[in-house]
């Protein structure tokens, strides 16, 4: 095992040090674009591949970079549908951050001329 995929393998989205303490009072919203991600069909195996834009304004928590890049390449080998995908990052972020506000769009690549956008907005929740 290359070490890039050990320490997807080994990745753990719970430690503190995924998190840091955000040191500002002001609002200001992270705009953060994840173009290569990927999981697998849970029915067929084939490689899903989407571009995650992920927008927060942050209250007390920001997430280190490196960590966000793990956690979302942690999902490469995962069967999982894109709506289940979505929700998960969606909802394990928004419960580590606790953010002012945060969206997430899950941009899916067509495969079998179906083309799917899932977008979860914290203010319609």
């Amino acid at each position: 095992m290359k070490y890039g995929e050990k320490e997807i393998k080994d990745f753990d989205i719970n430690r503190a040090e995924n998190f840091w303490s955000n040191e500002h009072e002001k609002e200001y919203t992270i705009d953060i674009e994840l173009p290569e991600f990927m999981c697998r069909c849970p029915r067929s195996g084939y490689p899903d591949f989407a571009t995650l834009h992920l927008s927060y304004v942050p209250d007390k928590k920001v997430i280190e970079l490196k960590a966000l890049k793990l956690y979302i390449n942690s999902f490469m080998d995962r069967y999982i549908s894109h709506e289940n995908a979505a929700n998960e990052i969606f909802d394990t972020l928004y419960g580590k951050l606790k953010p002012k506000h945060m969206k997430l769009v899950a941009d899916f690549n067509p495969r079998g001329n179906v083309h799917t956008v899932i977008t979860i907005d914290s203010d319609t929740m």
